[in-house]
């Protein structure tokens, strides 16, 4: 694509995630025009086009449809995760590049057709982990590419809430989502702990599910109570990881938990040089000249490394980045390979919790 050229956009699922992350990130980008937008319900498809659109966006209730419009370039995906996948193979078997929504898919098998597609066709395919471009994120990850935390041989993954299940939407859909809090936000804390130690290569993994609080009825909630009967998924999720080369992982999510350590999208890291968490904003310590040491970067001030300008944004960041790199023929910061191994590894805390047994991997 010429750089002068209009980035053409359509939008598939058009509910929550669209509205409050993709859309109005993709509005700020000078170069991208939303041309299309698809849901099952046809009056969010039409808000959409009308908040967002261009005058004459068309719009559509079936995702079928909207890829057959030939001068679309992009389509993100933003539906419910069982749809994740077909409609991903689908936009990029028509030529289009995809923006999909984390979690990749509902399951590994589903995410690997999607790893295949983009091979098969040569068109790109990123996921939604915008954690990856906050700015302590950023830090971190110089940091550890760098190899100033040296050998990192245990991390844990935390996506913890004390009571903040979502109870809108299929959330608590077992059957839509595929789970619930660990696929739901372990997600992103297990990408951003893989991310940071570029290590994705699993060879063992021991999980437990709970559902312990979710059958209680008039239950404070950051959202207003639960409907009992409707959460068919986990409350709590949690797992140990043994990577190929001996690294520790333990991956903890929660929507409810009767703890005070809670946070989202965290990770800690521990190696051989220094260690790093992000449990009282990012922190680095360390030993020197037989001392410990624990430092705060400042991260309020600084530029991005994906585009002109200083917005610190994760959102806007994100699609800067994607729309640069649909651009320019750049590889996305977010590749489906990594995607699926957080696929993977989350598949098989489910399978180890279900079956009372450790899963390993070939």
């Amino acid at each position: 694509m010429g750089s002068d050229k209009k980035v053409r956009v359509g939008i598939i699922g058009v509910g929550g995630i669209a509205n409050g992350k993709h859309m109005p990130n993709l509005a700020k980008i000078e170069n991208v025009e939303m041309v299309a937008f698809c849901d099952l319900i046809r009056e969010r498809a039409e808000e959409g086009a009308r908040k967002y659109g261009t005058h004459d966006a068309e719009v559509f209730t079936d995702y079928r449809d909207l890829l057959k419009v030939k001068d679309i370039d992009v389509v993100h995906v933003c539906t419910t995760n069982d749809a994740h996948s077909y409609i991903t193979v689908d936009a990029l078997e028509a030529g289009k590049h995809v923006m999909c929504e984390k979690p990749m898919a509902i399951n590994s098998e589903e995410a690997k057709k999607m790893v295949d597609a983009a091979k098969r066709t040569g068109k790109k395919l990123t996921i939604g982990y915008q954690n990856r471009f906050r700015p302590d994120s950023q830090y971190l990850k110089q940091l550890c590419d760098n190899g100033e935390l040296g050998e990192i041989y245990f991390a844990k993954a935390l996506a913890v809430r004390r009571r903040a299940v979502p109870t809108w939407g299929s959330f608590l859909d077992e059957e839509k989502q595929g789970g619930g809090p660990l696929i739901d936000i372990g997600t992103h804390a297990l990408d951003l702990t893989l991310w940071m130690m570029n290590n994705y290569e699993p060879e063992m993994v021991v999980g437990t599910t709970y559902h312990k609080l979710g059958s209680r009825k008039n239950a404070a909630n950051a959202w207003g109570p639960w409907d009992p009967d409707k959460f068919t998924v986990e409350d709590s999720a949690f797992g140990f990881v043994k990577m190929k080369n001996g690294a520790t992982i333990i991956l903890e999510a929660s929507w409810a938990l009767n703890t005070l350590q809670i946070g989202e999208a965290m990770t800690v890291l521990c190696g051989t040089e220094a260690g790093a968490d992000m449990l009282d904003g990012l922190r680095i310590n360390g030993e020197k000249y037989s001392r410990l040491y624990t430092t705060k970067p400042e991260l309020e001030t600084g530029g991005v490394a994906y585009f002109e300008g200083n917005s610190s944004d994760p959102g806007e960041v994100e699609a800067r980045q994607w729309i640069d790199a649909v651009v320019n023929d750049k590889e996305p910061v977010v590749k489906p390979e990594e995607a699926y191994v957080v696929s993977q590894i989350l598949e098989a805390i489910y399978k180890s919790a279900k079956s009372g047994q450790p899963v390993y991997f070939k």
